[in-house]
Formats: structure tokens, sequence, C-alpha cells
């Protein structure tokens, strides 16, 4: 494997599982030092135990992303501890799931506190560092921002508003050195569905989603980190999710008619009439 961040620092939210641990590790492989951050503090030590016995550097940091004074404090931690910051990787979120009937609006503010402001928030004490480097910030959004399906209004929504956000970024960074990136993921392996509408994570919660179609996070985040070092705007990752992707954006009412009369359409009715 190429070391094509060779004496760089990357900074990883919500690195103690899933998606954002797969991160942290293919930029280790890479030959950058990799902060992790996130809530679980035993996660993420066992992240940078596991990249350290792999020959890399990293820097455990807790960090609570809807807390915009972590979110500073870790900027400060890493760039003292360990340099400088050249990729910062938002990537920490979690999914409400419920009928729009049903949800309160506790429930869609935990979502987007987390999922948008918490993404952007972590971009904003990142750029300035970034800036000295001409580095590199990226967003994990999601499919899920050109396929809203029912029964996930508020995570089809934050990752929508991700989408926006990133684009404009990207559009507000030319010109500065520094690039972002848009990360769309399809199905790929992560506790994202162990975790409940509250962000507390079980481990006993039924993951519904396809297993026929879930990539490895090892995989997925091969092909994020590809695009993050090309600076590319925006990437989608899966085959299924380029498709998803493309009927979302060009044939919104082929998408439609799958939701509504297929198994999607009939789960969303049964979680209306239980109020979940």
């Amino acid at each position: 494997m190429a070391r094509r961040f060779e004496g760089q620092v990357a900074w990883v939210t919500g690195a103690g599982s899933g998606i954002g641990r797969a991160l942290a590790i293919e930029l280790a492989r890479r030959g950058a030092a990799v902060a992790v951050s996130g809530r679980r503090v035993a996660n993420l030590e066992a992240v940078a135990k596991e990249i350290e016995a792999a020959g890399g550097r990293a820097l455990p940091v807790a960090c609570d992303v809807t807390d915009e004074d972590d979110l500073a404090r870790a900027v400060a931690q890493i760039t003292k501890e360990l340099g400088r910051l050249d990729v910062c990787i938002a990537n920490a979120g979690f999914s409400v799931a419920g009928s729009i009937a049903t949800l309160s609006a506790e429930d869609w503010r935990r979502q987007l506190d987390t999922n948008v402001i918490g993404a952007v928030i972590t971009a904003k004490h990142a750029l300035p560092e970034l800036e000295k480097t001409q580095g590199r910030v990226a967003f994990v959004a999601s499919v899920s921002a050109f396929v809203p399906a029912p029964g996930l209004g508020p995570y089809n929504a934050s990752k929508a508003a991700l989408r926006s956000i990133g684009l404009t970024l990207a559009a507000e960074l030319h010109g500065t050195g520094v690039s972002a990136t848009l990360l769309h993921p399809g199905f790929v392996e992560s506790e994202i569905a162990q975790v409940d509408n509250q962000g507390h994570h079980d481990p006993a919660r039924h993951d519904k989603r396809p297993k026929n179609l879930m990539w490895k996070a090892d995989d997925a985040a091969k092909v994020m980190i590809d695009a993050v070092h090309a600076r590319k705007r925006e990437v989608v990752i899966t085959g299924h999710g380029k498709i998803g992707a493309f009927v979302g954006q060009h044939l919104p009412g082929m998408l439609h008619l799958a939701f509504t009369r297929g198994p999607a359409g009939k789960e969303v009715k049964r979680m209306s009439k239980r109020g979940g």
C-alpha cells in the first residue's frame, strides 16, 4: 500500500467502531499519524492500540461532537501532541428511525445536532489548521442523501443537509488549497443499526439492512481514503449505492413507487400504527 499520507496527521471522529475505525486504520496504513475521537474511550484506546501494534502512531481523543468546546479542545490537543493537522474526516453520526407522524421535536434535534451541526463544527475548528497545511476535510454523508427511504426521515434529512453543506464548503474553500470531499457510503458494516434513537449502543438490536449487499468496512475505507487523497468533491461508495443515488436524482418517481408499493411502505405503516 502506497504511503500517500506519510508525515501527515489525520483526525477521524466517530472512530471507535465501524466505518470510522476502518478509516483510521486505513489512514495509518498509508503513513498518517491518526487522532481517533469519539465518546467511548475504551473503543478509542483499542483502535489506537491496533494502529500502534501495526507500527503506526495513534492518539485517542475523547470528544463529543455536539459539544463545541470539546471540538476546540480536540483540535488543540491534536496539534499540540502530533504537531499539525492535514486531514479531518467528520464521520461521527447515528440514525433516528420512525415515521414523521410519530417522532418528537427532540428526536429531530438530537439527530441534526450530531449528524449536521456536529460535522459542520468539526470542520469549522479544523479549518484553521488545515489551511496551514493545505489539507483535506471530508464529510461522511450517505446514499440516504439521495434516497429518502420512509421511516428514516431525520437521518435522510441530516445526510441531505450534509451534502448541501459539503458542496457549499467546497466552493467556499476554492483557492485556499484546502479541499472538501463528500463521501456517500451505501450499505457498509457498522454499528449504526445497533444504536437507538437516543444515541445509545445496544449490541442486541437486529440489523435489518440487507446482508447480501453489505460491504466490509475495510473495503469501503480504501475507496473513501482514495477519494480524500484525490481531493474529489463527491463520491458514492458501493455499486448498489451508485444505482440508488442515480435513481434518486434522475428517477424520483420510480423511487416513490418502490417505497409506496414495496416492503418499505408497508413497514412504515406498521411503525405509524405502533407509534415508533
